[in-house]
């Protein structure tokens, strides 16, 4: 399909035709052939004027916290109160094969079937930070469809995988009753920058789900720094991180949740701070692009391809430093630029 029908297809299509264009649409953003790569660029282009109205919803937590368990309770739960959900869900690629069992989906039984919601499974494929490098173009093609709450589940997060808080409105943190001291809460990474942590499978050990929840609303006052203007506590215009407790399997909590997520939309549309995340991550996506587009440019640089075996050679068996391969493969390439100038 051309960039042209595909837009048709996703934007004003019927509801098979839209979720068959959609489809085809995210896989031609994830592929990496060159000529498929300019029609992604040209779709992205005509799929811009149709984005923007939905609110994105960034989860991670440790593998096991139940995450796709809660979204299914809440894509149903808002469903109900009348939204399309999307879910873009990123699955740990296997660094052996590079294969993805892509499973998620098939947790959410009741919601992958529901007519008003598009789930989209998707392998890392090696990329750092939980989620996949075409997260942030599928979910303007979700927005495009018309989906106005759009949900990313990471892969299994430790302290320094949180790429999905830059490219969200709010990002929420899953954590266990039970899973760590009150040093594992203040760990910096992950915990400073979540908006809303939730602590799921609080039936099971209501004591400790408690517990948990005193030991993290401490840390995030902390982490908070309150002494800060921009992080003033007594200041109701501002969002301060909050804790919930909840159980997705049961479906308890999930209102709750849902009031938290309403409140912080509200407090950071008002006070403009919403529209200034969106405008930061706008840009960061452009320079991450570029890195990319940098690195592949590089691999395939005509002078570095012929230097490259042999300097892989050299480090492999120890006869030069890594730096020092990387640093003369840098100078083949800019020596070969600076004479195409001259």
């Amino acid at each position: 399909m051309t960039p042209a029908a595909l837009l048709e297809g996703v934007v004003h299509g019927t509801a098979a035709v839209q979720r068959r264009a959609m489809s085809k649409a995210i896989t031609l953003l994830e592929s990496t052939r060159v000529d498929h790569r300019a029609q992604a660029d040209e779709l992205l282009t005509q799929l811009l004027p149709h984005t923007g109205k939905a609110f994105r919803l960034g989860i991670s937590g440790v593998p096991g916290v139940g995450k796709s368990t809660f979204i299914e309770a809440l894509g149903l739960y808002l469903i109900g109160q009348g939204h399309r959900v999307a879910v873009l869900t990123i699955d740990p690629s296997s660094t052996v094969s590079g294969g993805s069992i892509l499973g998620d989906k098939t947790r959410m039984e009741h919601l992958s079937v529901h007519e008003k919601a598009y789930i989209r499974p998707s392998p890392s494929s090696g990329t750092l930070g939980g989620v996949a490098e075409k997260t942030r173009e599928a979910m303007l093609v979700c927005e495009a469809a018309g989906y106005d709450v759009v949900i990313v589940e990471t892969v299994g997060v430790g302290q320094s995988e949180i790429a999905v808080a830059g490219m969200t409105d709010m990002f929420v943190l899953m954590q266990l009753p039970n899973a760590g001291d009150d040093l594992q809460a203040i760990k910096k990474g992950v915990m400073e920058i979540a908006d809303l942590v939730v602590i799921n499978k609080a039936d099971i050990d209501k004591n400790a789900a408690t517990r948990a929840e005193a030991q993290i609303t401490s840390s995030l006052r902390l982490l908070s720094q309150h002494g800060n203007p921009e992080n003033a506590h007594h200041d109701e215009t501002l969002w301060h991180s909050k804790v919930v407790q909840i159980s997705a399997l049961l479906g308890q909590g999930v209102d709750a949740f849902w009031a938290a997520v309403t409140q912080f939309r509200q407090l950071q549309t008002a006070n403009g701070r919403l529209a200034t995340r969106r405008e930061k991550q706008a840009l960061a996506w452009m320079w991450e692009r570029i890195d990319a587009g940098l690195k592949l440019a590089f691999r395939q640089h005509p002078q570095v391809k012929e230097l490259l075996p042999q300097m892989q050679a050299d480090v492999a068996a120890g006869r030069i430093a890594a730096s020092t391969a990387a640093r003369n493969l840098l100078q083949a390439q800019s020596n070969h630029a600076l004479a195409a100038i001259k």
